[in-house]
C-alpha cells in the first residue's frame, strides 16, 4: 500500500475487527451481558499506524499483556496472530497513516455476566484519522487525582471516564490538558500524555512510583534512545519544578513529543535545545523502526 492509496475521514474509520472478523463498523457485535463493557474492565492501547506499520507493536503488546493478567483478563494467545489481523484492518480501512485503537474486553464474571458468553474476552480494533496537535500546549493542574500507593496505579484500564471527566474540565477553562497529581501532590503525568521536565542537560520524567502510566514514548525515550550531551531519567517532581524548569515538554502515542507553553497561566519556556533534541532522535528512531519493519 503506497502513501497515495491512503484516504484521511473524520471519527472511526468503515471497518473494525472483532476478534477474527473485519466488520462495519455498524454492525451489531457487541452484548449487554459483556462485563468488561458493562464495569470498564478490560485493557487497551492506541497505536500509531506509519507507512502502513505499527510503530512498537511489541512494546504496546507487553504492556497490555501485564495490565491484563493484573486484572485478570485473557488476552489473545497468539501476538503475532492478533498483529495480522489489525494490519489487515489497516488495509480494509485504507489507514496507512491513522492512530488504532485496540481494547481487550473481558466477557464472564460476576452477576451480569450474559448467558452465552463463549469467549473469556473480546479483541476490539478500530482506526481513525491521527489529530493534529498544534505546536504546544496549555496545562493546568488537577490535585489528588492519582493514588499511587494503589494496587492498580499505572494500568491502562477500560474504565476511563475519570481521566475524560478532569479534561473536559480543563478545556472548559480555557487548557488544552491537565496535568494529574498523586496523594503526595507530586506530578503523575496528563491524561493521556506522560510529562518531562529539562533543567540544563538533566532530563526528568515522574517515576512509575507517581502513579503515572508507562507511556511507550515515555519508555523509550528513557530506556532506548539517547542523546549525546542530555541525560533523561526518572525523579518525582512537584509543581514548583516544572515551574521553574528550562523546558517542559508531554509525551504520547499520538503526539510524540509537545512542548508546553503555559502552566496554570504561567509562560513556559518552549524553544530551548533539550525538547528538540530529543524529538530529533525520537523521529530517527521512528523512522529506522518504520524501515525495518516494512513487509517484503
Amino acid at each position: 500500500m503506497t502513501q497515495n492509496e491512503c484516504i484521511r475521514i473524520s471519527a472511526v474509520h468503515r471497518f473494525v475487527l472483532h476478534n477474527d472478523e473485519i466488520r462495519e463498523s455498524s454492525d451489531c457485535v457487541l452484548a449487554p451481558g459483556q462485563v468488561g463493557l458493562l464495569s470498564g474492565w478490560g485493557v487497551f492501547s492506541t497505536i500509531r499506524v506509519i507507512d502502513g506499520v505499527l510503530f512498537a507493536f511489541e512494546h504496546h503488546w507487553a504492556r497490555m499483556t501485564k495490565d491484563a493478567a493484573a486484572l485478570g483478563v485473557a488476552m489473545p494467545p497468539d501476538a503475532e496472530a492478533v498483529q495480522r489481523k489489525l494490519l489487515e484492518l489497516v488495509a480494509a480501512n485504507r489507514a496507512c497513516e491513522a492512530t488504532l485503537r485496540m481494547v481487550v474486553v473481558r466477557n464472564k464474571g460476576g452477576i451480569w455476566q450474559g448467558p452465552d458468553m463463549g469467549r473469556d474476552s473480546d479483541l476490539i480494533a478500530l482506526t481513525t484519522t491521527t489529530k493534529e496537535w498544534g505546536g504546544g500546549v496549555r496545562l493546568c493542574y488537577t490535585p489528588r487525582a492519582r493514588y499511587a500507593a494503589g494496587e492498580f496505579a499505572g494500568a491502562k484500564i477500560l474504565s476511563w471516564a475519570m481521566n475524560l471527566t478532569w479534561l473536559e474540565r480543563a478545556q472548559a477553562r480555557g487548557f488544552d490538558e491537565t496535568m494529574l497529581l498523586n496523594e503526595h501532590g507530586q506530578i503523575a503525568e496528563c491524561t493521556s500524555a506522560n510529562i518531562f521536565a529539562a533543567l540544563g542537560d538533566q532530563v526528568w520524567t515522574p517515576p512509575l512510583s507517581s502513579g503515572c502510566l508507562p507511556g511507550v514514548t515515555r519508555e523509550l525515550l528513557v530506556g532506548e534512545i539517547h542523546v549525546p550531551g542530555y541525560a533523561v531519567g526518572e525523579k518525582a517532581l512537584m509543581p514548583a519544578d516544572l515551574e521553574h524548569a528550562d523546558e517542559v515538554f508531554i509525551t504520547s502515542t499520538t503526539r510524540n513529543l509537545l512542548p508546553v507553553v503555559e502552566i496554570e497561566g504561567r509562560a513556559i519556556p518552549h524553544s530551548g535545545p533539550a525538547c528538540a533534541a530529543l524529538s530529533a532522535a525520537f523521529n530517527r528512531y521512528v523512522e529506522a523502526y518504520v524501515a525495518r519493519h516494512q513487509p517484503l
